[in-house]
């Protein structure tokens, strides 16, 4: 389960957020998060952000790369440096100051 979602802009541009959504298959935790997650993108970054979600169930050897112990863990790939919360993302503003996340604002170099 690899979607990319709403990728509406250059992952490369400044201003973009590369997020990436590790889960354990499709529990309700995951689900949580999922949803959870897209709604704050919408909320806060629209047309700015790409999400990739990634289920380690399918692709277990993809947690080494950002060091995931626990799931479901939200990374913020770009801009650097990166960032990560572990948890369903139903606290919004958790997530927003967790990522440094300034709702409609291209983020700091």
């Amino acid at each position: 389960m690899s979607d990319d979602v709403n990728a509406v802009l250059d992952p490369a541009k400044p201003g973009h957020y590369n997020l990436r959504l590790y889960v354990a298959g499709q529990t309700p935790k995951s689900l949580a998060a999922i949803s959870n997650l897209k709604s704050i993108c919408e909320q806060h970054l629209a047309g700015m952000y790409t999400i990739e979600v990634i289920d380690l169930l399918v692709k277990p050897q993809l947690a080494v790369g950002d060091q995931i112990l626990a799931v479901p863990t939200l990374v913020r790939r770009l801009p650097p440096p990166i960032k990560r919360i572990i948890g369903n993302l139903s606290d919004t503003e958790r997530v927003l100051v967790g990522l440094d996340i300034q709702s409609g604002e291209p983020p700091a170099s």
